[in-house]
C-alpha cells in the first residue's frame, strides 16, 4: 500500500470516529438521559436499529478503545437496549477516562440498580454528586435506590432533602416531597 493511501486511510478513520462521536453525543443530550430515572426506565430502542447503531459503536471502539464518546454512546446504546451488563462495562471503560462525568457515573448507576448491585449504585449516585454539587439526576436516584431497594429510611429522607435543595420545584421536586412526607411519618 502506497504510503499516501495510508495516510488519507487514517484520516477517513479517525474523521469517520469524530463524527460518530459527535452524532452519538448530540442524540444522547437529545434523548434526554440527564432525566432518566431507575424508577421510570425509557423505552427501549428498537431492536434492529440499537443492533445496528451496537455494532456501528463497538467497531469505532475496537479502533479506538480510549474514544470516550464512543464509549459512552456505546454504554448508552446497551442502557436502552435493556443489556445493563454491557452497559456497565462500557460505562465503566469511560470513567477511566473521565472519572469526574457526573451523567456517565449516574447512569452506571442506574444499570447497577438493574442488576441488583445497590450498594455499587448508591456509591456511584453519590460519587456523581460529589464530583457535581449540582448534579440533580443523581440525588433524585439516590433516594429512590435508598428508598425502594435498600429500606434505608434516615438515609432516603436525607437524599430526598438534598435534592430538593438543588432541585426546589418541577415534577420531581413535587414527588420527592411526596416520598419525603411519607418517609418522615415511618421515621417517627
Amino acid at each position: 500500500m502506497k504510503k499516501e493511501s495510508v495516510i488519507i486511510l487514517l484520516v477517513v478513520t479517525f474523521l469517520g470516529g469524530f463524527v460518530f462521536g459527535a452524532i452519538s453525543g448530540i442524540r444522547f443530550y437529545a434523548r434526554g438521559h440527564e432525566g432518566s430515572s431507575p424508577a421510570a426506565p425509557e423505552e427501549a430502542v428498537s431492536q434492529p436499529a440499537a443492533v445496528e447503531e451496537i455494532d456501528q459503536a463497538e467497531a469505532v471502539v475496537r479502533r479506538d478503545p480510549r474514544n470516550f464518546q464512543a464509549l459512552v454512546a456505546l454504554g448508552n446504546l446497551y442502557f436502552d437496549s435493556k443489556q445493563p451488563q454491557k452497559a456497565i462495562d462500557a460505562y465503566e471503560r469511560a470513567l477511566a477516562i473521565d472519572p469526574r462525568n457526573s451523567d456517565v457515573r449516574t447512569d452506571l448507576g442506574i444499570m447497577y440498580r438493574a442488576v441488583k448491585d445497590y450498594d455499587k449504585a448508591v456509591k456511584e449516585f453519590r460519587e456523581a454528586a460529589r464530583f457535581d454539587p449540582n448534579h440533580r439526576n443523581s440525588r433524585y436516584n439516590l433516594g429512590v435506590v435508598l428508598q425502594e431497594d435498600k429500606k434505608d429510611v434516615e438515609g432516603a429522607i436525607a437524599a430526598w432533602e438534598d435534592f430538593l435543595r438543588v432541585e426546589p420545584t418541577g415534577e420531581q421536586a413535587a414527588k420527592a416531597r411526596a416520598e419525603l412526607e411519607q418517609l418522615k411519618g415511618l421515621a417517627k
